[in-house]
């Protein structure tokens, strides 16, 4: 998370996991069980990142990955619409200082200015993957015409017009939450934008809301043999 976004909150942080892939790329997953992460659709293989005591990290296997069906990678890159989830179900269960998140009830609207919080473990400095690794959070509003298709996040003091708070690499697959009436998941972050729909980041923060994903997200935990959070 760019723009000055402060380490996330205990009782957000303790959500997100980091997730390392093969191809030397990283992305932010948020545990819905506690051996099951929902990430963005991924283009490798990945392994969860745990911390020892020592903060030396260690990574933990993926048993198996589940990308909805309807993800199209060209959608992506251009910045549209797409169904841009996956799960991750790992080889086993998550330390006790993670906790499963919940779920956002299903058919929720967004309206413009609506604030939502997005907590990732990307860099801080674009190009610089040292400034990664850290759960960082930051409050962002919704803009545009918001839908179930695509939500469009940015930075309340900035607009967009300037650099300010948002997503950057790593954040990919990073949960958005509501706050009201409880902590919730009501998306994940899928690509980014700099200020003026420039490449790169503190502009727009483009977000899959999982509306329509909701159901595949249930389905597909329970073949998979894991238990959400009510």
């Amino acid at each position: 998370m760019v723009g000055g976004a402060l380490p996330a909150d205990p009782a957000i942080a303790r959500h997100v996991v980091l997730l390392i892939g093969s191809r030397g790329t990283s992305c932010t997953g948020v545990a819905i069980a506690r051996d099951l992460v929902l990430t963005a659709a991924p283009g490798a293989d990945y392994k969860l990142v745990e911390f020892d005591a020592a903060h030396v990290p260690q990574l933990k296997d993926v048993a198996a990955i589940a990308r909805h069906p309807q993800f199209e990678l060209a959608t992506l890159l251009s910045h549209r619409a797409t169904a841009d989830v996956a799960l991750m179900k790992l080889a086993a269960p998550l330390p006790a200082a993670f906790a499963p998140a919940p779920l956002a009830g299903a058919g929720r609207s967004v309206v413009p200015g609506d604030e939502f919080v997005v907590a990732g473990d990307g860099v801080t400095v674009r190009g610089d993957g040292r400034s990664g690794g850290t759960a960082r959070a930051a409050t962002l509003v919704a803009t545009g015409e918001p839908g179930t298709l695509q939500i469009r996040l940015l930075d309340p003091a900035t607009k967009g017009a300037r650099a300010g708070l948002g997503a950057c690499t790593g954040d990919s697959g990073a949960p958005v939450f509501e706050a009201v009436p409880r902590l919730a998941v009501v998306g994940i972050v899928s690509w980014s934008t700099g200020p003026n729909l420039t490449d790169g980041c503190g502009g727009l923060t483009g977000v899959t809301p999982l509306t329509r994903y909701r159901a595949w997200i249930v389905e597909t935990a329970g073949k998979l043999g894991s238990s959400l959070v009510p």
